[in-house]
């Protein structure tokens, strides 16, 4: 201390302030305090209302609702176009006189053939499906339920082996005895239909022609009337906007409700008659929902597409071949189950079966024998199809078919052919299409045709991406053994 100068005070507080200023103040104390109980209260759930769990149940049920009744959805919608754009009903076959277009809203249909299908009801007894022999013509196809699972091929690479036959559909419990003569299918519904192709010899007016008379000798008749049938009614679709395609809103849950009413419960799907209750559906009774439960309704419906978008995408994880990024569209779990009924106590593959039902219709009873599938939704180079630039698909010569194989294109977005398009797909059977010196093919898929190549060229909408489905009838050897391959498409132009 310098001489003169004053003691310096040392700066301490008093013990009051001290207390209330320091870390362990109660300020500072209580600051803390209400911060660790803001942190705790937001990472505790809240408490949901009665309604609100309500509602979350609901969702989820009508989730796995949508997912198991993919299927009979499907099949409920294309009857449902039946009835109302061509004025049809059970036991008649709706047809396409000419090939289609796009206006046929199916699940990835095939405009390369002749389509028809028989929609049949055995409530009142059992119906005859009659399949004329491979003479003038061929055809190819499947007999299903209405859950479509498959029960029966015909044609050459079904049962009948091309000598034609006659297909006897029963109804479920049915007691007496099939009379003699007759393809016997047991079925476990009342409801089915037939997905039915006539095969053309090739894409010219005059084949087209002979297909379309070839199909009309297929007949539909109940069996109390085999001794003398009556006429089968044809209902035509061509140039009518014959839209299947799914609703993922509230009117999904429509569609169900129609099939609920209309079917029997099937023993492996019982556990669904609670479920399905909780979301307003009911055998008996009219679906009728609420606002709150319509809304909870639509939410679930865009989950679920979000979750079958999300399986979509994997489901290509698997390529076919080693060399490119062609996938068989339907993971080897269903493919087992739905060809033998889902007769495997162990095994109900839902997931996969609401999957493949999200994007097409139909299911082989033996894949590979009348047809084979492949499918791929990015290029070459992992991109997702773009409709506003240009590819390339170069199909290998001496392709593994003993009637002709096929590039379609379809919609992203809905699995449907893209709409407004003037044609969807290019098939070995077109008579203009070009091919390369070494008898390989280059089909272009964009939305302008390359210069000179219209005969090659397959549209796109600029404003859609696209998927593309291969196609195989009549596959042979080198297809399974994989000698043959198909590379991947690539773009060549655009973004």
């Amino acid at each position: 201390m310098r001489p003169g100068q004053s003691p310096r005070r040392s700066k301490v507080c008093p013990a009051a302030a001290c207390r209330t200023h320091a870390p362990g103040g109660p300020v500072i104390r209580a600051i803390l305090a209400l911060t660790l109980a803001s942190i705790i209260a937001a990472a505790q759930p809240q408490k949901a209302s009665a309604e609100d769990i309500v509602g979350r149940s609901i969702e989820r049920r009508a989730v796995e609702a949508v997912i198991w009744g993919m299927p009979a959805v499907n099949y409920d919608l294309m009857y449902e176009a039946m009835v109302r754009e061509t004025r049809g009903e059970f036991n008649q076959i709706v047809y396409w006189s000419r090939l289609p277009d796009w206006k046929n809203q199916t699940l990835t249909p095939n405009p390369d053939a002749i389509y028809l299908m028989p929609f049949f009801n055995v409530k009142d007894g059992p119906m005859v499906i009659e399949i004329p022999p491979s003479d003038s013509g061929v055809i190819n196809g499947t007999i299903m339920d209405d859950w479509q699972v498959p029960l029966e091929d015909v044609g050459p690479a079904g049962v009948d082996k091309g000598a034609g036959g006659k297909y006897l559909i029963l109804p479920p419990d049915y007691k007496d005895t099939a009379p003699e003569g007759y393809i016997v299918l047991p079925s476990q519904t009342y409801q089915g239909y037939a997905l039915l192709r006539s095969i053309l010899k090739s894409g010219s007016d005059a084949d087209v022609a002979k297909a379309v008379a070839y199909s009309r000798r297929i007949q539909l008749y109940p069996l109390a009337r085999a001794a003398n049938p009556p006429e089968t009614i044809f209902r035509d679709a061509i140039d009518i906007v014959y839209d299947a395609t799914i609703p993922y809103d509230w009117r999904f849950f429509q569609s169900l409700d129609r099939f609920v009413q209309r079917e029997v419960w099937l023993t492996r799907d019982k556990a669904m008659i609670d479920q399905l209750k909780s979301i307003g559906i009911e055998k008996g009774k009219p679906f009728s929902p609420d606002a709150r439960t319509h809304a909870d309704l639509d939410a679930a419906a865009r989950e679920a597409h979000a979750l079958l978008e999300g399986r979509y995408e994997g489901m290509f994880s698997v390529p076919y071949f080693d060399i490119s990024r062609w996938a068989v569209p339907a993971l080897p779990d269903f493919l087992q189950g739905a060809s033998t009924g889902y007769t495997d106590p162990d095994n109900y593959p839902v997931d996969s079966r609401g999957l493949v039902f999200s994007f097409a219709f139909f299911t082989p009873k033996h894949l590979g024998q009348g047809q084979f599938y492949l499918m791929t939704v990015k290029d070459k180079t992992g991109q997702t199809f773009d409709g506003r630039s240009t590819y390339r698909l170069t199909v290998p010569a001496n392709a593994p078919v003993t009637q002709y194989w096929s590039a379609t294109v379809y919609d992203r977005a809905t699995h449907a052919l893209i709409r407004d398009l003037p044609r969807s797909s290019r098939s070995s059977q077109n008579p203009d299409l070009h091919k390369n010196a070494d008898g390989s093919v280059d089909v272009y898929f964009g939305p302008e045709a390359p210069a000179g190549k219209d005969a090659n060229w397959v549209p796109t909408n600029p404003a859609r991406q696209f998927e593309v489905l291969f196609r195989l009838y009549g596959p042979e050897k080198s297809l399974f053994e994989k000698t043959w391959k198909l590379p991947d498409i690539e773009r060549i132009s655009g973004r």
